[in-house]
């Protein structure tokens, strides 16, 4: 059972500063700043204690929360929740707030603390943590090489475009290659060296179509998750969960993803789940049963195999079996 709540705080994290609202007996106190740094986190801490709040919400901003949050979880006396930034924004709204400011997202946040049921987060290993650094850096540099790549065939497309420009361009994507592949080796070496983290490497590329780049970002991704994630809780997770769009009798339109999630689970999952659909016998089938059964289109079809394939993922990662097709989809036999 979740201890009482005494006062709540809120946190607006940004890359150098935090903005603190604490809320106490239902109000909102004036805003207090500090740095976003080690010695910044140790005077957060400080002031917390001193104003007996038990309960911290921050959002998920990329890296600038991971440090404190962590730092938070270490502490014996203080709760940390971190709040996915829609629905924060989705509270913000729900409570009809005006304005966006610093301030003003801190006190929602606050607010999220101490109206809204606190979900504890707990801080994954040190380890998983600088897989997930990797992770993160590999995606990057990844989307910064084909954007590159775009650029040079541009480039090539016209006469008047400068030799010397050209092969900067060519340099540049060399350089990238070089530098992800120094930075999959890290991983590797890292992932290699804890038995459990490899297990699941072994595990995850046991499915046609993930290959140790892909799941060095999907171990980067899912292993600082909670172990009592359900597997539909990692689809919401992902933002791949079907949102119907239906309002009276005058609104009635297709299910989309909710896309209110993690961009970068998504984008890790996406060219697993196209390869398998092409590659893997049953996972092909159920594609092609998505298009032809069901009419629906082959953008939506690799959504639906990226929701199935996270879902064979969390089963083969509670069981620790490696991936079989004929539970991902069984072929009907033809009369």
């Amino acid at each position: 059972m979740e201890a009482s709540k005494n006062n709540v705080a809120g946190i607006d994290v940004s890359a150098e500063t935090l903005d603190l609202v604490v809320r106490k007996k239902g109000k909102n106190q004036k805003v207090k700043k500090f740095k976003n740094t080690s010695d910044g986190h140790t005077s957060l801490i400080e002031w917390l204690r001193k104003k007996n709040v038990s309960h911290v919400c921050l959002e998920a901003t990329g890296i600038y929360h991971l440090d404190l949050a962590v730092t938070l979880d270490q502490t014996s006396d203080i709760s940390v929740m971190v709040l996915n930034p829609r629905v924060a924004r989705k509270f913000a709204e729900a409570t009809m707030t005006r304005g966006k400011t610093d301030a003003i997202d801190a006190g929602v946040l606050a607010q999220y603390a101490d109206c809204m049921d606190f979900i504890v987060w707990t801080a994954p290993r040190p380890i998983v943590l600088q897989i997930k650094a990797y992770s993160r850096r590999l995606s990057a540099l990844a989307k910064l090489k084909v954007k590159t790549k775009n650029q040079l065939h541009a480039l090539q497309a016209t006469i008047h475009t400068p030799r010397q420009v050209i092969d900067d361009a060519v340099l540049t994507i060399a350089q990238l290659e070089n530098q992800i592949v120094n930075l999959e080796a890290g991983a590797l070496k890292l992932i290699i060296s804890d038995e459990e983290i490899n297990n699941v490497m072994i595990l995850l590329i046991s499915v046609k179509g993930i290959a140790q780049t892909t799941a060095i970002q999907l171990i980067g991704e899912l292993l600082v998750l909670p172990k009592d994630m359900t597997s539909k809780q990692w689809v919401a997770y992902a933002g791949l969960d079907p949102r119907a769009n239906e309002s009276g009798k005058s609104v009635s339109k297709k299910r989309r993803i909710s896309k209110a999630g993690n961009r970068n689970l998504r984008r890790a999952l996406y060219m697993p789940a196209l390869s398998a659909s092409r590659h893997e016998v049953n996972v092909s089938a159920y594609y092609q049963h998505l298009i032809n059964n069901r009419g629906i289109t082959k953008l939506q079809a690799i959504c639906a195999v990226m929701r199935k394939l996270l879902h064979a993922i969390h089963g083969m990662l509670k069981s620790g079996k490696s991936f079989d097709g004929t539970r991902f989809y069984v072929i009907p036999v033809e009369s």
